[in-house]
């Protein structure tokens, strides 16, 4: 089905900067609006039910991908993360530019599902660079750090499969180049014409 909003799918190592980068776009644009993923991990930090992920028991998330409630669902550092059809499907029905935050697997799921999904995917500057901000951050311990930068080199092998890339070495530069992938599809030819379909009759090229 062709849905009037678009589907951006961003995916990057963890430590890039993805998630940053992503809430900062939405207080920008009020048109791109997330979808919350469905997780088997624990809460993190002040993360909340609801807002960040909604958090599931094993048993809950089984029910789930047993009733095909999930677009896509992926093994991601040892837990499991779902997206769901109906919430996705719902914002873009009502015209809302749907982002998601997801891992490569999930992200090339989506576009098997979805032709019309944008891929982008955020790469650090260099690993020394990735490797700093992953300890900046102090939520995990040395060897988790270490299981992050292992699966990152994996993440990053998977970048040319993507529509966009994006390099995050200056915060303010990388946002400016992700609110450029998302205005750049808002004027192709078939998006103008999904959304402004009185103007394409009005000019006689409906």
């Amino acid at each position: 089905m062709d849905y009037p909003g678009n589907l951006f799918v961003v995916a990057a190592p963890s430590g890039a900067g993805k998630s940053s980068l992503v809430k900062a776009l939405m207080e920008l644009d009020s048109r791109v609006q997330p979808t919350v993923s469905h997780t088997t991990r624990a809460p993190r930090g002040q993360e909340k039910h609801g807002r960040e992920y909604f958090f599931a028991s094993a048993q809950e998330f089984d029910a789930m991908v047993l009733g095909d409630a999930f677009v896509e669902w992926a093994h991601v550092h040892g837990q499991r993360y779902g997206t769901s059809k109906k919430m996705i499907e719902d914002r873009m029905a009502q015209g809302a530019d749907v982002v998601l935050e997801i891992d490569y697997q999930g992200a090339l799921q989506i576009k098997k599902m979805y032709a019309n999904a944008v891929l982008i995917f955020i790469l650090p500057p260099s690993w020394e660079e990735l490797r700093s901000r992953l300890e900046r951050r102090g939520e995990d311990t040395a060897d988790i750090i270490e299981l992050r930068l292992q699966n990152a080199a994996i993440e990053m092998a998977q970048a040319p499969e993507f529509d966009f890339v994006i390099i995050n070495e200056v915060f303010d530069r990388a946002l400016f180049d992700l609110k450029a992938v998302v205005h750049a599809q808002r004027l192709k030819y078939h998006v103008q014409r999904r959304a402004r379909p009185d103007t394409f009759q009005a000019l006689k090229m409906a």
